[in-house]
Order: C-alpha cells, then sequence, then structure tokens
C-alpha cells in the first residue's frame, strides 16, 4: 500500500510541470480579474478617482434601476424564445438526417456553416436583409401585403429580429450535440421496437427521447447561459434602442461600465450575471444527475 502511494505521490510531480500552466492561466485570465471585479463592486469607481468603499450601495442601486428590470425582461423573453426554438429545431434536424436523409453530407455543410461566420460578419447582413426601405425581407414582406418589420423602431420586432439572427449563428451547436446523441443510439433497439409492431410516435416517446434527455439538458443548460450573457448580437443590430427597449443585461453591464463610468455598479451587474448563471446552472446540473442516477439503477 505503501508503494502504490509512493507511485502516485511520484506520478503526481511529474506531471505537475504540465498541468501548472493551465491553471496558471485559470488562476491569472478568471480568478483574478473575478476576485477583482467582486472587490470592485463593493466601491464606487470611476474614471480619474480611486475607489471608495460603499459596500453594497452599488448592489442596491442596480436592483432598484428599472432600465435593469427591463433588461432582464428582455433577456428572458429572448431566452424563452431562442433556447426553445433552437431545441425543436436542433431536434428536429438531427432526427431527420438520422434518417437517412438524401445528400446528407451537402445538407450536414450547409447546417453548420452559420457558425464559421462571424457575429459582426452576420449582423451586417441581416441589418442589410431587414433595412426598413430597401431589405429584401421587408420588401417581400411588403409584395404579398404584409407590412414591414420595423425592427429599428419597434422594440418587439427588434427583438425578434435579434432573436432570429441568434437562433441562425447558434443552431448548428444545438444541433451538433443532439445528432451526436441520436447517432449514439443503438440501431437494434429500433429494429426491436419496429418488430414488437410500435409506431413512429411511440419509438420516438419511448426510445428517442428518453434517451437523448441528457443531451437535451446539456444543449439547454449551455444556451441558456449563453444567451443569459448575450451582448454582441444585440449591440450590433440594435445597441439597445430605441431608447433602451431593446436592451439586455450584457448591453446594460457595458453602458454601466464605458457609457455612464460607473465601475462599482457595472462590476455588481457582472456579479448579480453570475450568480444568476450558477443558479441556472446548478438546477440543470441536479436535473442531468438526477436523471443519470434514474438510469444506473
Amino acid at each position: 500500500m505503501l508503494r502504490i502511494r509512493q507511485v502516485l505521490l511520484s506520478r503526481t510531480a511529474a506531471a505537475v510541470p504540465w498541468i501548472a500552466p493551465v491553471y496558471l492561466l485559470v488562476l491569472t485570465l478568471l480568478v483574478l480579474p473575478g476576485l477583482y471585479v467582486l472587490w470592485l463592486s463593493f466601491h464606487a469607481s470611476t474614471f480619474g478617482k480611486a475607489p471608495v468603499f460603499n459596500g453594497l450601495t452599488n448592489y442596491f442601486t442596480v436592483l432598484s434601476d428599472p432600465y435593469l428590470w427591463r433588461a432582464m425582461r428582455n433577456t428572458a423573453l429572448i431566452i424563452i424564445v431562442i433556447v426553445h426554438a433552437e431545441l425543436l429545431l436542433g431536434l428536429g434536424l438531427a432526427l431527420l438526417f438520422a434518417s437517412g436523409l438524401p445528400g446528407r453530407r451537402f445538407m450536414l455543410a450547409a447546417v453548420i456553416a452559420p457558425y464559421a461566420v462571424s457575429e459582426v460578419s452576420a449582423a451586417v447582413v441581416w441589418r442589410y436583409l431587414f433595412d426598413a426601405e430597401a431589405g429584401p425581407v421587408n420588401l417581400a414582406l411588403l409584395a404579398m401585403g404584409l407590412p414591414p418589420l420595423e425592427w429599428s423602431m419597434n422594440p418587439n420586432h427588434g427583438l425578434l429580429v435579434i432573436s432570429l439572427l441568434s437562433i441562425w449563428l447558434h443552431l448548428p451547436f444545438t444541433f451538433l450535440i443532439l445528432y451526436a446523441a441520436r447517432l449514439a443510439i443503438p440501431g437494434e433497439m429500433y429494429e426491436a421496437a419496429k418488430v414488437d409492431g410500435a409506431k413512429t410516435w411511440q419509438i420516438f416517446r419511448r426510445i428517442t427521447l428518453p434517451l437523448l434527455w441528457p443531451a437535451i439538458l446539456i444543449a439547454m443548460l449551455f444556451r441558456y447561459i449563453f444567451v443569459f450573457r448575450m451582448f454582441s448580437e444585440v449591440w450590433l443590430m440594435t445597441g439597445g434602442g430605441p431608447a433602451r427597449t431593446t436592451e439586455v443585461v450584457g448591453v446594460y453591464l457595458y453602458l454601466e461600465a464605458f457609457r455612464f463610468n460607473a465601475f462599482g455598479a457595472a462590476s455588481a451587474t457582472g456579479w448579480i450575471m453570475v450568480v444568476l448563471s450558477l443558479l441556472l446552472g446548478t438546477g440543470y446540473l441536479w436535473a442531468l444527475r438526477r436523471e443519470s442516477s434514474r438510469r444506473a439503477t
């Protein structure tokens, strides 16, 4: 037993120089900046002035700001639309591709292609597509006798266009997770179900959906967190306007820090986002662990 412990200690010591750079990178890029932001959230800070400790004032100020609550509402609405639309589309595409779609390789490249497009380039193209006067989408709507999407003036239209852009950009992420999980399901299970006379809906409900559920939870967890901290799509499309009506929490934080120079309030907003993300992630991880435990028994 002592010999085994010595071997393990020697191997651990030999591995330290190889893993130390990773820990150093995490420490310098994540832990220390996060602790500094936490420290700054308890101070009044702006350009040209030394930080002054003010306790929880920044948190009370931010949480009593109506703009934050409107940004929270917009963020929640966008999360509900984007994540669930992506999940349904990704699941549908995964099942379609797994069923033996003709030209699957070409179609797979077409589905994944948006993931290779930068968010800046995508936002520029979508701003042109939905331009109120010359955009092809609005011209097509007018040709069909439908009202155009006045996304630069109407907050609801703006949030809709932002949601569509985010879905188009990030659908490949959800699709790949669900498609890989679907391909991992043994084909023998489907053959046995067909031999027993199970119909398509019964096969989906009894085999496909239960076995895909862990992958669905993982995809939803990542997309909830990513959409919660959304910034670039909103900033590049609407800038949070008109009159901050399409603002999300990420844009609110940016404005507090770099337009109003309220670094303490921006830091408090950042840690509020961290806490909410942790709570959201904890709930999904608990559900995933419960599902894994149920399968193990």
